[in-house]
């Protein structure tokens, strides 16, 4: 996009290899396919990575000289990186969340996008309008994942929004500014907080597209939450056991069980693997705990009873990347074979051929909105005739 707010982006085509690290590349490629973080910054910036440690000096750094330069969208991009390997309960964390929306609101200010503060509980969710473009066909809400902050999905919103839909991206309990600011701890009934969007914006029907593990919750939402007219899972979750073989399921859930034993596993294996431990301390932050147990019982939460797929009716979009290391095809797959009372289940999965086979298809977004706003504009057009 243009500083102006014309043009949508030109996004990168490619998953390039800018660190040995699996879990550090995917993050940098996160940060190029979103479409403002330059390649050649990146590839110098990884190598001086040693540890998650240096990455939040390495980004803040290059976020600051971009900054200086003018260049205030790579500046926003770069401290997202920097914020996101910040630990969640370093005193560091929330200043620097801050200091990265600042600077979104003064990259991004020019595009049409309104912040607002849903009310939810005793606090609020964060959320932004950015108006449709050209004849308006409805619509759609968007949220995030994981450890997810909705302002880095920029790139998508504005795609959606040329199509002709409002974009209404927001952040649920646990996420982003619900819980660096608000306190808000996470809440897998994710129809609530749905609902209290829905409700604050006056809207009687609406789109929803969940991004990474928010593919689950948005799902889950669509199936208790009648306004909501279809629903995206990018990619969807499903059940966590379902990433272990049939036969090895009992066995798992058995071990499971076992609670001290659980205990001492995950806190041997989180000193060993540098990425499990960022993956137990953002769960134990979403929920508040201290015991790793709770981050168990917390992935655990996500199952195919609590997710209820057969309450689901609506027209379904399910994306996945063939070669998806955190939410791979197997879970689309039960996903689709679970939605027996849906209108249409669309499955997409995209391919290393196209560039687009890793998580969210960083590597080929642009490919992905292509499916994404095609379908949305193909079932509301159906949804209008009907």
């Amino acid at each position: 996009m243009q500083d102006d707010g014309t043009e949508t982006t030109s996004l990168p085509v490619g998953f390039e290899r800018f660190h040995r690290r699996a879990f550090v590349n995917y993050q940098l490629n996160r940060a190029h396919a979103l479409g403002y973080a330059e390649r050649d910054e990146l590839r110098e910036a990884a190598t001086k990575i040693r540890s998650r440690e240096d990455c939040v000096a390495v980004f803040e750094s290059l976020s600051a000289t971009a900054e200086r330069e003018g260049r205030l969208r790579n500046a926003t991009s770069y401290l997202r990186i920097a914020e996101f390997f910040t630990p969640p309960r370093s005193l560091e964390k929330v200043p620097r969340y801050l200091r990265y929306r600042q600077l979104f609101d003064a990259a991004f200010g020019n595009t049409g996008a309104v912040r607002h503060q849903v009310p939810y509980a005793a606090a609020a969710l964060p959320a932004y309008r950015y108006p449709a473009i050209g004849p308006h066909r409805g619509s759609v809400l968007v949220h995030g994942g994981f450890d997810s902050l909705i302002e880095e999905f920029f790139a998508i919103w504005e795609r959606i929004a040329a199509v002709g839909f409002d974009v209404i991206a927001f952040e649920g309990p646990g996420q982003g500014g619900a819980r660096a600011l608000g306190g808000l701890t996470f809440d897998h009934d994710w129809e609530k907080p749905v609902a209290a969007v829905l409700n604050y914006f006056g809207l009687q029907t609406a789109g929803l597209v969940g991004i990474s593990m928010g593919g689950y919750w948005a799902l889950r939402a669509a199936g208790r939450e009648p306004r909501i007219d279809r629903v995206v899972s990018w990619p969807p979750v499903y059940d966590w056991l379902y990433r272990v073989p049939r036969p090895l399921r009992g066995a798992t859930r058995a071990m499971l069980r076992h609670r001290r034993f659980m205990r001492w596993n995950v806190r041997v294996r989180t000193r060993l693997v540098p990425m499990l431990r960022q993956v137990v301390d953002q769960a134990l932050y979403l929920v508040a705990g201290d015991d790793p147990m709770d981050a168990v019982d917390w992935f655990l939460g996500m199952n195919a009873t609590h997710l209820g797929s057969e309450r689901i009716t609506q027209d379904v979009l399910l994306l996945c990347g063939e070669h998806d290391a955190f939410q791979p095809p197997a879970l689309a797959r039960a996903q689709a074979a679970a939605l027996t009372a849906a209108h249409s289940v669309t499955v997409r999965t995209f391919t290393k051929d196209e560039q687009a086979d890793q998580h969210c298809q960083m590597g080929n977004l642009t490919l992905a909105c292509q499916v994404l706003t095609a379908w949305l504009r193909d079932t509301g057009a159906r949804g209008a005739s009907s």
